[in-house]
């Protein structure tokens, strides 16, 4: 049943792509985040949902009449230069055949990530977006936290299966960085019943976080706390909804969670985290050899940890969005990878700069701090996770570049106003 349903809703909205190309990057933002497939159990659980829309939404886009313009900025030229950075990488990576996988992978992401910046140029098309990677994501965090609090907070919440997010760590941060988004929609709305809804979805967001028992994700999720407050509007009313947030999780969470969180002093002792250093090292050792170009896609395998890594036996993936880059891609990789998201989070400051005290443009004020503040919390969790591929931090790439081509317009669209006035103001006599 589950499956014939999503059949039929996607086929609905799919023909919507053929009028309205940008329903396509609406349709496989939805597909990639939520995996609705992958709540099913027939047929469509296997079905290339997102391989048909990418088809049908290039296909669009060729015929489209819409005036479509590439947006040419300092972060798309590097966002550009580390695709193809990546690409170089793994027509010289160590193991080949697994690095073509994972390139094509990364490539489809990226692809669309393009599609994105080129379709989606209003506020209206932006918000659409913000609205379905929030809904997407916060699907599982609302019923993680609905788990919680019915199982009292003694299992981790999972995400969809055959995606970035299918870990509890990795769902965590995903959702803390979704959160800051929540808050957007927050403060956007003016229907008070969906006001009321975002609230309790951020609460239980926040639940299903803590929840995922992840002590990368306890970190990222401390850090954005400070910058969602700064960063937003209406902060005393925040600040004391966020108090009771916390104390009333942390009241309700198990003794086991405590203990958990614990061994981050102790971290030595862990094996887990110690697995990861050896990683770290590993990826080290790596690129020392292959300063330029790393080891290409997949080079974190056993077999090459018995070559490069300090604790041979003890195999673990990156845990970290830094180290990955560093392994497979070299130090030019994680020049350009840091850099991308360097500018990134600079253009968001130069948005908050130029739409201060502009109550036509106050909701791109709110949205470039919401993804300023979930930047930060990928770049904190991201520490210990390896996502560097993940399509939630390219998605906020292109939000701000799409977000500061719309307030240039505007701000052009006023200044050109504001000298049409004074030439047509009367000559003095």
């Amino acid at each position: 049943m589950r499956d014939i349903v999503l059949l039929i809703v996607f086929t609905f909205f799919i023909f919507k792509v053929f009028r309205h190309p940008h329903y396509g990057v609406l349709i496989w933002s939805w597909i990639s985040y939520m995996a609705p497939h992958r709540l099913t159990y027939g047929f469509a659980y296997s079905f290339p949902f997102a391989a048909v829309t990418a088809g049908i939404t290039l296909i669009s886009l060729v015929f489209s009449k819409e005036k479509i313009k590439v947006p040419v900025t300092a972060i798309t030229v590097v966002w550009i230069l580390f695709v193809l950075w990546t690409s170089i990488t793994t027509f010289v990576a160590m193991v080949p055949e697994h690095a073509v996988f994972e390139w094509e992978r990364s490539i489809k992401i990226q692809f669309m990530v393009g599609v994105t910046l080129l379709l989606i140029n209003n506020k209206e098309k932006l918000n659409q977006l913000v609205w379905i990677i929030v809904i997407s994501i916060g699907f599982y965090g609302v019923k993680g936290g609905i788990f919680t609090l019915l199982t009292g907070g003694s299992w981790m919440v999972w995400g969809p299966q055959g995606t970035f997010i299918e870990g509890n760590n990795e769902l965590a941060l995903a959702m803390i960085m979704i959160l800051p988004l929540l808050r957007y929609l927050q403060l956007q709305t003016e229907n008070k019943w969906i006001k009321r809804g975002l609230i309790i979805a951020m609460g239980l967001c926040a639940l299903s976080i803590l929840a995922s028992y992840s002590r990368g994700a306890f970190i990222a999720a401390s850090a954005i706390t400070l910058f969602l407050w700064l960063k937003s509007r209406k902060r005393v009313v925040l600040g004391v909804a966020m108090v009771f947030v916390i104390l009333a999780s942390l009241l309700f969470l198990p003794k086991g969670w405590f203990d958990r969180m614990e061994t981050i002093k102790t971290y030595e002792e862990d094996a887990s985290a110690m697995g990861r250093i050896n990683a770290w090292w590993f990826a080290y050792n790596i690129a020392n050899e292959r300063p330029i170009i790393g080891g290409g896609f997949h080079v974190f395998n056993r077999e090459l940890f018995l070559a490069y890594a300090p604790e041979p036996e003890k195999f673990h993936d990156a845990h970290s969005i830094y180290f990955e880059v560093l392994g497979e891609h070299g130090y030019v990789g994680l020049i350009l990878f840091l850099l991308l998201y360097y500018l990134v989070l600079r253009n968001a400051k130069w948005i908050l700069k130029n739409t201060k005290d502009k109550e036509n443009l106050l909701w791109a004020r709110d949205l470039a701090s919401m993804v300023q503040v979930g930047l930060i919390g990928y770049a904190v969790g991201g520490a210990f996770l390896g996502l560097a591929y993940f399509d939630l931090p390219y998605h906020f790439m292109a939000i701000i570049v799409i977000l500061r081509t719309i307030v240039q317009k505007e701000n052009s669209y006023e200044d050109s106003n504001i000298e049409n006035k004074g030439t047509n103001r009367p000559h003095a006599i």
